[in-house]
């Protein structure tokens, strides 16, 4: 046999300097989440161990940052017992058995009355518990909860979890950690986008995913996982002597660093139990990790042993649950929707089930691909959930419960609500109505939009007003505005005579306007003020815009097939063209424009310009006017893009974004300036 090559001392200290190190950094980056090295730099580290390693096999260790990518792949999980069982907790769901739970500890303790017990508080992760042991400092072996008293073990995949430290800073013949392995929320959601990119199965949950990943037979797929960690007690010990409380306890797990959620206190009696519950539920949807309650402990270890055990479960302990979040039912229907906008949104109907705190017999299923990605079927059994005022949606389908008469979801052609047909546009996921001025379900939005003062400008004609007048009826479309009288106005909540009267003023006035100001009033989605000017500039007249078909619309500046789709199709609905001629009958009027050719300024014409800051001098709005006349075209944000930012006191970030990107930056003086030149013919 081949005696192994030497390895230099020089070499051997190397390895060891970079093993230290790259745990280190690991440390920081996985439980502290606090990087202290940028990845490129930190993978080449790793990569300078690994090729020392690879070139001196006798270099790897157990606890090597390497050897975290997985091992071999496993034919079946050998069995481990547990030297300390790992108990479940009693479960609460009412504040009268979380005091039932204080008054035992009380009890038993035998504290006099009116004295207080301290608790240690924490979060209740909904994730798989694990037991870590480490030997002399070194990690051996990991194994899962099993039955309590004999798990499984997954020591190669648990080492491919990266929060996890493969060596400690102390040398006790022997540390178990208790914990948690689970998939953070982010983690999660990136983890089903790549399923879906795939077309591969997407998890139902975060737990099942973390689960599923850790209990993979091939280490290398669990490597491939965002699996994190967090500690929360401990097992058996030797060779330490342990602090007095579980609070002390969680910092020295901090020390020997291991990651332990900052979601943790200490509290006194009944009182600080609720108090910790309600803060964290409130506070549960921005958490990072998914949580199904809270943990409550007796702080004191000695307590806690005098408590002891109770079956399977122990005394000093209690897990206060969060009402269930899922639930099986059965999908009865899939119903439509319309929004204020237009947006159809399919709505399953549900067998009623209690979930979240609360009945649920209806939840969204946001648009037909998604009905289509889960495969949904009427009759299926699904998995339905509610979090926190989250609307319900429907998870999962549970197939082996499909019947075999499951019927398919068929988005109908036409609203439900005025007959319009239902249209879904290239690049988006949501069908639409297209009887915006027609449609009930969209006519408060419909009539808010008309009347603001960049559309029709009619002054009063508020949400308030607009509501009463839809909700009794007064206005159905935006013509009806028109043929309000003096008598039916005042007899509305909070509108004296004088009031009606000045409404039916700027109702009279809003009747002179401009084609541009008249487009952007028929809420045509994709069309905004500016369009609806390029628009009105190109064709020159309404009859003109309406007749046109996707291949004339195509022709004019920044118009592209989506929004020349969106305009065709509003224009080809029998509602939207009656309504536009009531509005003519009703003496709303325009002139037709004679398109003009822009005066040439090299300043502006074609080119993208940013307001920021407040101007003294001009609004803001007659400044992007001045600025759209001479051809130029404003836009929200700084980019390459952006040819000029002009810049008025207290200017921010756009400022800051412009001097970044070497943008020309001229304050309200110098445009005005600008301006005055242009108009004199200087520049």
């Amino acid at each position: 046999m081949t005696a192994p090559p030497v390895v230099p001392q020089d070499i051997a200290d190397r390895a060891a300097s970079l093993r230290r190190e790259l745990e280190a950094h690991n440390y920081r980056y996985y439980a502290l989440h606090e990087p202290s090295i940028s990845d490129a730099k930190w993978d080449r580290l790793f990569r300078e161990l690994h090729d020392l390693e690879a070139s001196f096999p006798i270099l790897v260790t157990p606890d090597s940052p390497t050897q975290r990518v997985g091992a071999a792949p496993l034919s079946e999980f050998a069995q481990v017992s547990h030297r300390v069982a790992m108990l479940s907790l009693a479960n609460a769901f009412t504040t009268e058995e979380v005091e039932n739970f204080d008054r035992r500890c009380k009890a038993g303790l035998a504290q006099p009355a009116g004295e207080s017990i301290d608790y240690a508080c924490e979060p209740k992760f909904d994730g798989l518990a694990i037991t870590l042991t480490y030997e002399n400092g070194v990690f051996v072996r990991g194994a899962t909860r099993g039955d309590g008293t004999v798990g499984e073990d997954v020591s190669a995949n648990l080492k491919t979890i990266r929060a996890i430290p493969l060596r400690l800073t102390l040398t006790a013949p022997l540390l178990e950690v208790r914990g948690e392995v689970l998939m953070l929320k982010k983690d999660f959601a990136a983890l089903n986008e790549q399923q879906r990119a795939r077309e591969e199965k997407v998890f139902v949950n975060a737990r099942n995913a973390a689960a599923g990943s850790l209990r993979q037979l091939d280490p290398k797929l669990t490597a491939q996982r965002p699996l994190s960690f967090f500690a929360y007690a401990i097992g058996a010990v030797e060779g330490i002597d342990l602090p007095p409380t579980h609070a002390a306890l969680m910092d020295l797990l901090v020390q020997w660093r291991f990651p332990v959620t900052k979601e943790r206190r200490v509290v006194r009696g009944v009182t600080g139990l609720l108090e910790f519950y309600q803060d964290i539920g409130e506070r549960r949807e921005q958490l990072p990790f998914e949580i199904d309650g809270v943990v409550y402990k007796v702080n004191r270890i000695d307590w806690q042993e005098q408590l002891g055990f109770v079956s399977r479960a122990p005394r000093f302990a209690l897990a206060h649950k969060f009402p269930a979040e899922e639930a099986e039912t059965l999908l009865l229907d899939i119903e439509v929707q319309v929004g204020r906008t237009g947006t159809i949104t399919p709505v399953a109907r549900l067998q009623p089930v209690f979930v979240g705190g609360a009945s649920v017999s209806n939840a969204t299923l946001h648009n037909e691909e998604e009905i289509r990605r889960k495969d949904l079927k009427i009759g299926d059994t699904v998995v339905v959930r509610r979090a926190g005022d989250v609307i319900p949606e429907v998870a999962t389908v549970i197939y082996a419960k499909r019947p075999a008469d499951a019927r398919e979801f068929v988005m109908p052609t036409r609203c439900p609500i005025c007959a319009s047909a239902v249209v879904r546009l290239e690049g988006e996921a949501a069908a639409r109505c297209t009887g915006g001025l027609y449609c009930p379900a969209q006519r408060k939005q419909a009539l808010l939009h008309f009347a603001h003062r960049r559309a029709l400008d009619v002054e009063g004609l508020g949400d308030k007003l607009v509501e009463q007048l839809v909700d009794q009826e007064l206005v159905r479309t935006p013509a009806d505005i028109y043929r309000l009288g003096l008598a039916a106005l005042a007899g509305l909540e909070r509108m004296a005579e004088k009031s009606a009267g000045n409404l039916l003023s700027a109702i009279e006035k809003s009747k002179r306007t401009t084609l541009a100001r008249f487009l952007f009033a028929l809420g045509i989605r994709h069309v905004g003020e500016a369009t609806a000017r390029d628009l009105a500039n190109h064709f020159g007249n309404l009859d003109a815009i309406m007749q046109a078909d996707e291949a004339a619309l195509l022709s004019v500046h920044d118009v592209g097939p989506v929004v020349a789709q969106s305009i065709a199709r509003f224009f080809a609905e029998p509602h939207n063209r009656e309504v536009v001629e009531q509005l003519r009958a009703c003496g709303v009027s325009w002139k037709d424009v004679v398109p003009e050719s822009k005066p040439a300024s090299a300043l502006f014409a074609g080119k993208n310009v940013v307001l920021t800051g407040t101007l003294v001098a001009l609004a803001r709005d007659e400044a992007k006017a001045k600025i759209e006349a001479l051809g130029g075209k404003v836009t929200g944000s700084v980019s390459k893009k952006t040819a000029l930012v002009i810049a008025g006191d207290e200017a921010g970030s756009k400022l800051d974004k412009a001097r970044e990107l070497g943008v020309t930056v001229w304050d309200e003086a110098e445009f005005l300036r600008h301006l005055a030149d242009v108009e004199e013919g200087l520049d």
